[in-house]
């Protein structure tokens, strides 16, 4: 079962790139607007994942009783899920898919692995020993070359 979770993780990663791709051509054709893009993007996302809910039978009991209990910062997931799906949108024809996801994954890793170290929102603590600071180096390092790499081997 660990294998298929690893596989639905890369599965995940080859998929953002073409999701920054569709929206930039969806962004021209809704008139220019990132912002609209955005928005119908996640709002079929949303309707895609209500029509999942409804087919695999998810407890709506739980769903309406837990929701009005739930602190406020349990629901910013979906803005921060937003703000990625404008923010690849946004950046993906300004500055190329391969050095917008080198950044961001740059960035998950930087702070996964504080996540895990701290476990920060309830998350379990995972050792963050010398390989996997090595691998957060070598991360920054590809993230470097990505961006910065045909200046000094030109």
């Amino acid at each position: 079962m660990q294998s298929f979770f690893y596989a639905l993780a890369f599965s995940i990663g080859l998929v953002i790139p073409a999701q920054a791709a569709i929206n930039n051509q969806l962004k021209a054709v809704i008139g220019g607007s990132t912002l609209l893009a955005a928005l119908v993007s996640f709002s079929s996302g949303a309707i895609v994942l209500f029509l999942v809910a409804l087919c695999t039978g998810q407890k709506w009991g739980s769903f309406a009783s837990g929701l009005p209990r739930a602190d406020w910062w349990m629901l910013t997931g979906g803005t921060m899920g937003a703000f990625f799906v404008f923010g690849t949108t946004f950046l993906a024809p300004r500055i190329g898919v391969a050095a917008m996801l080198s950044l961001i994954i740059a960035g998950q890793v930087l702070v996964s692995m504080l996540f895990d170290r701290f476990g920060w929102l309830g998350m379990p603590l995972r050792e963050v020993g010398n390989a996997r600071l090595v691998g957060a180096v070598l991360v920054a390092v590809g993230v470097a070359l990505v961006n910065l790499g045909d200046k000094f081997w030109r």
